[in-house]
């Protein structure tokens, strides 16, 4: 009995798996599912010299250290390869009024007391004259202010968390360096285009690819990382797109390097503008620029013209046009096919979640792998958790178009006049009326990242809990008086961002460079 449930098990189990489209979405696919996986799959990717990649995700948020520690990446190399910087954090400027700027930093603000969260012994003290911000309570604002950086897992013996950080890479190099360490024979790449796809009659699942060579192409489960057109999840099984531009009303975007600059800061900046914003991102070789607008509102000469007016050095190139429509795949897993990254949805970058949207997919793919049936149960399991991370995400990145109170042009007051989604318009009230914030389950951002956006973007709350008046004044300001210590001490100790980069991860063209010995052209051509 037990010989013929296991029998038909393996008949059933999936051998094969095909990733269609390269990018950072089709190699992290592949390193991933080779390294999970095992030889005991055949994993083969499909994609095109002739296609180019969008390249976004030049920023990251923190998780990107877990694909580190599971695919056993040196932190070191892998910066070196990717002439990547680390990153503490956003700074948003000119968001809630032009003048204004705030930094959406990684990691602990303050420390919780008994029950209840730091932000609300704060707001006690500032409602009682206290002038001091809530980022001076932050360990990681208090060094991107200076920029410093250093790798800290916690403050000395105190209850403080250190610093909390990503990186910021050329996204286009991350691709290759997950691709060339990949163990030899563990994923099979197919240069080609894939001109059709069949299906299966009896299901709808696919079949099998056709490539442009002629070649035929069949796997038991396939992922499509083929971009914006979707060429599995919608050109063959028609999933369909949901579109949340009356939400997010940008559309297109420009991107442009830069010179490098001095010092390089150990943050991404994301700077409004007058119908979108732009953003700045410092790589050891260059500097990372672009500018996502609404089409509506301003030409694509306009906003061309505004974005190389706001360069800090020399553009290296002519800006690259990207077209895009915000929202996210009705389903992500159909039949036998998972869409990644632009194939699955779009989110603009002004919170650094591309990548991890790949990775958390990818992941959740994995802790539910299938057999060929695709239990539906499984797919809907899998569509409903995608669905509450794509939209959790969508609610974090309205909030900053909505907490406004910028007039100055059409766009942005449209921005504050707009209804926005019943979930969102409830965490804003809530927060508001009482200062409370609260995570849902495992939503991507924490209560500390809520809590910064709507602070400074200037949302006031009215109240804070009741059970902060519970603590002696004496002792409160003591309290606080502390951790702002701890965070300026610290902080003063770290090395700058440039040195410690200098030291740990210092790529051939960043060397040469600080030698003075090739110009930024020639150095990005020449580095390896």
């Amino acid at each position: 009995m037990f010989n013929g449930c296991a029998s038909r098990m393996n008949e059933s189990a999936i051998r094969r798996v095909v990733i269609v489209g390269g990018g950072t979405a089709g190699w992290m696919a592949a390193a991933l599912l080779a390294r999970a996986l095992g030889p005991q799959r055949e994993i083969r990717l499909i994609e095109s010299a002739e296609i180019g990649t969008v390249g976004v995700g030049e920023a990251t948020i923190p998780q990107i250290l877990h694909i580190n520690a599971f695919l056993g990446i040196d932190e070191g190399d892998l910066l070196r390869f990717t002439h990547g910087t680390y990153k503490l954090g956003v700074q948003l400027n000119d968001w809630g009024r032009i003048g204004d700027s705030y930094l959406h930093a990684f990691g602990d603000v303050g420390l919780p007391l008994g029950l209840l969260p730091f932000h609300h012994y704060w707001l006690r003290s500032r409602a009682q004259g206290d002038s001091h911000s809530l980022w001076a309570y932050s360990l990681n604002a208090t060094a991107a202010a200076t920029n410093r950086f250093a790798r800290l897992d916690k403050v000395g013996d105190s209850p403080l968390g250190g610093i909390r950080y990503a990186y910021q890479f050329d996204a286009a190099r991350y691709a290759r360096y997950l691709r060339e360490r990949i163990p030899e024979g563990a994923v099979k790449r197919t240069e080609g285009k894939v001109v059709g796809v069949n299906l299966r009659a009896e299901d709808g699942f696919i079949e099998s690819l056709r490539l442009e060579s002629g070649e035929t192409v069949a796997g038991d489960f396939y992922i499509d990382c083929s971009g914006f057109r979707g060429l599995l999840i919608e050109g063959a099984l028609k999933t369909g797109y949901e579109n949340w531009q009356h939400w997010l009303p940008c559309d297109r975007a420009l991107a442009v390097a830069s010179a490098r600059t001095a010092p390089m800061r150990p943050y991404t900046e994301a700077t409004a503008r007058s119908a979108g914003w732009q953003w700045r991102i410092a790589l050891q070789h260059r500097t990372g620029n672009g500018h996502v607008y609404c089409s509506r509102f301003i030409s694509d000469d306009e906003a061309t013209a505004q974005l190389l007016a706001n360069l800090e050095s020399e553009p290296l190139e002519d800006p690259r046009p990207l077209r895009f429509t915000t929202g996210m795949r009705k389903l992500a897993w159909n039949r036998n096919c998972l869409a990644l990254g632009l194939a699955a949805g779009f989110m603009e970058p002004l919170e650094s979640t591309s990548i991890h949207l790949v990775q958390s997919g990818i992941a959740r793919f994995l802790g539910m792998f299938p057999d060929k049936v695709c239990d539906p149960l499984l797919v809907d399991t899998y569509n409903r958790q995608t669905r509450f991370e794509y939209e959790r995400v969508r609610d974090f990145l309205i909030l900053h178009y909505k907490a406004t109170e910028r007039d100055d042009t059409p766009f942005w007051r449209q921005c504050a006049a707009m209804e926005v989604p019943p979930e969102l318009g409830r965490r804003i009230d809530l927060f508001r009326r009482t200062g409370l914030v609260f995570r849902e389950s495992d939503e991507l951002f924490t209560e500390t990242g809520w809590l910064q956006v709507m602070l400074g973007q200037r949302i006031e709350p009215q109240a804070y809990h009741p059970l902060a008046d519970e603590l002696e004044a004496s002792k409160l300001q003591g309290f606080l008086a502390d951790i702002r210590t701890l965070v300026d001490r610290t902080s003063a100790r770290l090395p700058s961002h440039d040195d410690f980069v200098a030291r740990a991860c210092a790529s051939l063209a960043t060397a040469q460079a600080d030698a003075g010995s090739q110009s930024p052209h020639k150095l990005e051509r020449s580095a390896p």
